[in-house]
């Protein structure tokens, strides 16, 4: 069965990041899949989380800078990245912000990032 959405529901961050999410929990319902259009403004960062779902990112615009155990790694547009369940990571922007494209497996959820406090 065809399904259309007709828009993103806007998920608000913490320090101006945006989230439109297309397809996932809370805009479609998609407990398997979900992907979202990020914006986040310069000097962005989150804390460190231990996601329990795959992430697989490609950036538009700008530089997302992902920190884990062996470093750091700047992903440029038109490059992509890929973080896997259970390994520790944290995500940050250059000082042009960026813009990207995110789709996790299973869908995101708040319950399963595993943020540090």
């Amino acid at each position: 069965m065809v399904r259309k959405i007709e828009g993103a529901t806007r998920i608000p961050v913490p320090g101006g990041k945006v989230i439109d999410e297309h397809i996932g929990r809370v805009n479609s319902g998609d407990e398997a899949v979900s992907i979202a259009h990020m914006t986040a403004p310069p000097g962005w960062e989150e804390p460190a989380q231990t996601p329990e779902f795959a992430e697989y990112t490609v950036v538009l615009r700008g530089t997302v800078v992902i920190d884990h155990a062996e470093g750091a790694t700047e992903v440029t547009a038109g490059q992509s990245f890929v973080t896997e369940p259970g390994e520790k990571i944290r995500y940050r922007v250059g000082p042009e912000g960026a813009e990207y494209v995110a789709v996790c497996l299973p869908a995101f959820s708040p319950d399963t990032v595993n943020r540090d406090e």
